[in-house]
């Protein structure tokens, strides 16, 4: 026992734990922003996880937003230009994902205010005639309207602008079939 004792070199205590700490949340910030871009709310959140102090983490966040490698403006604009094109969100679903990646508020309204009335319109109607080419028209209406706005307002659109875009199409595809 006291062989394993004395031949086990023992850690050295002359190099400091904090700069090893320091590279290690670095390493781990870097990992993740390989695989996507992320918030700084996000990556604090995943330091904080492993058990990182705030200081540390604070210093390795900092280091990363003054080489650019973190910027919660670059990423909401990504975020809002990504997911209006891919998958039609609105802007109130779009703000609401924006909160849960810990943007901030000022941030949000400024990612979202590219995005005007006619646009999110547009937007809606081009989700509703893609589902309509679909749909078998005559046999219930009223169904296919009520799915269509739940659809619409799932993806964060404004119920009453749903509707309207929703009958619209409705009547447009109707005349389009008849031809």
């Amino acid at each position: 026992m006291v062989w394993l004792m004395t031949s086990c070199p023992l850690p050295s205590t002359s190099e400091p734990a904090e700069p090893k700490r320091e590279e290690q949340a670095k390493s781990l910030c870097l990992r993740l922003l390989t695989a996507r871009a992320r918030t700084r709310a996000e990556l604090a959140g995943q330091l904080a996880k492993r058990g990182y102090p705030d200081d540390v983490s604070d210093r390795v966040l900092d280091r990363l937003a003054t080489a650019g490698l973190i910027d919660d403006t670059d990423f909401a604009e990504q975020w809002v230009r990504s997911r209006r094109e891919h998958a039609g969100k609105g802007r109130k679903v779009l703000a609401a994902e924006l909160r849960t990646k810990g943007v901030a508020e000022d941030v949000i309204a400024e990612a979202l205010a590219g995005i005007d009335a006619g646009a999110e319109r547009d937007r809606a109607e081009q989700l509703v005639q893609g589902k309509l080419r679909r749909e078998t028209l005559g046999v219930d209406d009223l169904r296919v309207t009520r799915r269509l706005v739940a659809m619409l307002a799932r993806r964060g659109y404004n119920p009453s602008m749903a509707y309207d875009v929703v009958s619209t199409e409705l009547v447009a595809e109707r005349e389009r079939r008849r031809i």
